[in-house]
């Protein structure tokens, strides 16, 4: 297993719809144990597949720390989404400071509902459904939002984004300093 360098903002691919995985292979199986590897480096609680680079419908998250939103007859631990649909959002719409590793040191509150229902592949390619609440159902929702090609400050406001631009400007020159790899900045330019 690799540790994957995690491309930043600016990134293109970013903003991109991710492709359906179509098929179960040994490309795909390696890209999900970095993806897992990569997001335990990270200290990340998800991560999406346009993070390091590959657009492609798949993203990861480690339910550990949020094994209290869980029914008790589902599994914790690692959770592969392949091609996921969410069916249904649901509950009271909840105000929670985010963050993401595609934006370094950036943090702040994303309103999300604090339910989902989510239809996807496991990494054996068997369909699965879930029913989600709590910070389980906002990471899925955050790393769902990566393979739309949305990002958490698109839920801000233009004024939250206004606020963020000095950040946004250092992390899209590479000034930013992580215990994780980042791609080398693109040539696209920051926005703001």
């Amino acid at each position: 297993m690799s540790i994957l360098p995690v491309v930043t903002y600016n990134d293109p691919i970013l903003r991109e719809k991710a492709a359906p995985v179509e098929a179960m292979d040994n490309r795909v199986r390696t890209l999900i144990d970095d993806m897992i590897e990569t997001m335990y480096h990270s200290q990340g609680v998800g991560l999406a597949a346009p993070q390091i680079g590959e657009s492609l419908q798949i993203f990861v998250t480690n339910s550990d720390p949020m094994t209290e939103d869980l029914d008790d007859e589902q599994d914790v631990g690692e959770f592969v989404f392949i091609n996921p649909e969410i069916l249904s959002l649901g509950g009271d719409d909840i105000r929670v400071e985010e963050g993401c590793l595609s934006l370094p040191t950036l943090r702040d509150d994303v309103t999300r509902p604090d339910e989902v229902h989510i239809r996807y592949l496991d990494r054996d390619m068997n369909p699965r459904e879930l029913k989600a609440s709590g910070w389980f159902s906002r990471v899925i929702q955050h790393e769902y939002d990566h393979l739309q090609g949305v990002l958490f400050i698109d839920h801000l406001s233009m004024f939250k984004r206004r606020l963020h631009r000095s950040l946004l400007r250092k992390i899209d020159a590479g000034n930013v300093k992580m215990d994780y790899p980042l791609k080398p900045r693109t040539e696209t330019s920051a926005e703001g």
